[in-house]
C-alpha cells in the first residue's frame, strides 16, 4: 500500500499532519510512504528526517495523490484536489462533513473512501485516535497563555514591597476537553478560576483541577451519548445568561469553549455581558470558526468592544504547532495501524466495525455515514 502525505496548504496553518516517527511506524509495517517536499518545514523538520524514517520525497503533488492508495492530511482538500485522488483510495483528514456538502459529493463521485477525523467516536477504544480531543486540549492551554499575554495584569497573587497584588480572575465557559485544560493551565499560572458548564456532571472534574464550579439552576440539561452538551431551551438560555453576567462583571479573563457537535456554536457571551466587564479585560472565543460564542467576535481578528479585548483568532492548536502535529500524527497512525493487515500489508476497511462505521463518510461511490445522511435528509 502506498501512503501519500501532501503538505498543508491552508493559509495560516502551522501544523503538519505526520511527523517522521509515524512515517517509520508505517514503513515498519510494510507500507510505502511518499511525502511532499517541505512537509515538515512549518515545525522545522527537514525532508532528510522523513527520508531517514523511510519515506520517499515527492516533488509532484498531483502525481503523488494520483498514485497513493491512502492519503493522510490535516485540513480538508480542495474540490480540485479530490479529482486527482486515485479511484478506490482512502482519504483521511478533518472534513467538516456536516457543512461541506459539495466536498462530500466530490468524494462520492471520485469513488474515494473519505474518513473524517471529526467523526471518530468518543469511546474508550477510540480514545487514541480522537484528534478533536487532542487538539482541543492544546487549544485550552494556548488560550490561557494568549489571554495572559494580552491582559495588562499578572495572573498570580504576588507579595511585593509595595503591597499584595490580588490574583486575576478567569472565567471558563464550557468544561469539555478544551475548557478543562484551560482551567488547569490558568490555575497553574496562579489565577482564581471560575467555570460553568450546562452539564452538572462535570462539576467534580472542574473542582479536581482547582476551579470553582458556578452553580446556575437550568433544570434538566444533560449531554449526548458522545459527551457533548445538549442544546438549551430559550428559557434555560435566559437563566444561563443572567448567571454568567454576574461572573463576567468580576472577571479579568473570559474564555469560551462551548460547541455543539455538527451545529453552529451557541452565543454564550452577549454584548450586555461585555458591557459590565472592566476595561482592559480579555475575552477569547475558541468557537469563532464555527459561529462564535461571543457576540461581536470576528474570526481571525482581535476587536475592542467597550474597552474589552475580544479575541477571535483561529487555529488555537496551531499556536503550539510542534506538539499539535505530534499529537495529530499519533492519532492518524493509531487509526491506520488499528486496522492494518500484517500479511497483506494494507488497511482493512471493516465497515461493520464501530469506529469505522462512525467515521467513514463516503465509500464505493456513495454517502454511507448514517448521521450525515440524516442531516442531509437522505
Amino acid at each position: 500500500m502506498i501512503i501519500g502525505i501532501p503538505r498543508e496548504s491552508a493559509t495560516g496553518e502551522t501544523r503538519v499532519p505526520v511527523i517522521p516517527d509515524s512515517v517509520k511506524r508505517f514503513v515498519d509495517k510494510g507500507a510505502e510512504v511518499m511525502v511532499e517536499a517541505g512537509l515538515g518545514l512549518a515545525i522545522n523538520i527537514d525532508d532528510s528526517a522523513y527520508e531517514a524514517a523511510g519515506a520517499t520525497i515527492a516533488t509532484n503533488r498531483e502525481a503523488m495523490l494520483a498514485n497513493a492508495d491512502m492519503s493522510l492530511r490535516l485540513r480538508k482538500p480542495t474540490l480540485a484536489e479530490v479529482a486527482h485522488l486515485k479511484r478506490g483510495s482512502i482519504h483521511i483528514s478533518f472534513l467538516d462533513p456536516f457543512n461541506e456538502h459539495a466536498l462530500i459529493d466530490a468524494f462520492s463521485e471520485a469513488g474515494v473512501t473519505a474518513i473524517s477525523m471529526e467523526m471518530i467516536p468518543r469511546t474508550t477504544r477510540a480514545q487514541k485516535m480522537d484528534a478533536l480531543s487532542s487538539q482541543a486540549s492544546l487549544a485550552g492551554y494556548a488560550m490561557v497563555v494568549l489571554a495572559a499575554e494580552r491582559l495588562d495584569k499578572i495572573l498570580p497573587m504576588m507579595m511585593t514591597p509595595a503591597g499584595t497584588i490580588s490574583p486575576s480572575r478567569v472565567f471558563i465557559v464550557g468544561a469539555g476537553v478544551a475548557g478543562l485544560q484551560a482551567i488547569a493551565t490558568a490555575k497553574r499560572m496562579g489565577a482564581r478560576v471560575d467555570a460553568f458548564d450546562t452539564r452538572p456532571v462535570v462539576k467534580e472534574q472542574v473542582e479536581s483541577l482547582g476551579g470553582k464550579f458556578v452553580e446556575i439552576d437550568l433544570g434538566e440539561t444533560g449531554q449526548t451519548d458522545g459527551g457533548y452538551a445538549n442544546a438549551l431551551t430559550p428559557q434555560q438560555i435566559a437563566l444561563q445568561m443572567e448567571g454568567q453576567k454576574k461572573i463576567c462583571a468580576q472577571s479579568d479573563i473570559v474564555i469560551t469553549t462551548a460547541q455543539l457537535f455538527g451545529r453552529p456554536a451557541p452565543i454564550v457571551i452577549t454584548k450586555e455581558m461585555l458591557a459590565v466587564m472592566k476595561p482592559g479585560s480579555v475575552v477569547i472565543d475558541l468557537a469563532v470558526e464555527s459561529g462564535g460564542n461571543v457576540e461581536g467576535s470576528v474570526a481571525g481578528e482581535e476587536v475592542e468592544i467597550n474597552g474589552v479585548k475580544v479575541i477571535g483568532l483561529a487555529n488555537m492548536p496551531g499556536r503550539v504547532a510542534a506538539n499539535a502535529s505530534q499529537m495529530y500524527s499519533a492519532n492518524l497512525h493509531n487509526l491506520v495501524l488499528e486496522y492494518w493487515n500484517k500479511e497483506d500489508k494494507q488497511f482493512d476497511l471493516d465497515l461493520e466495525d464501530e469506529i469505522i462505521k462512525g467515521c467513514v463518510i463516503t465509500h464505493d461511490g456513495a454517502l454511507v455515514n448514517e448521521m450525515i445522511k440524516n442531516v442531509r435528509g437522505g
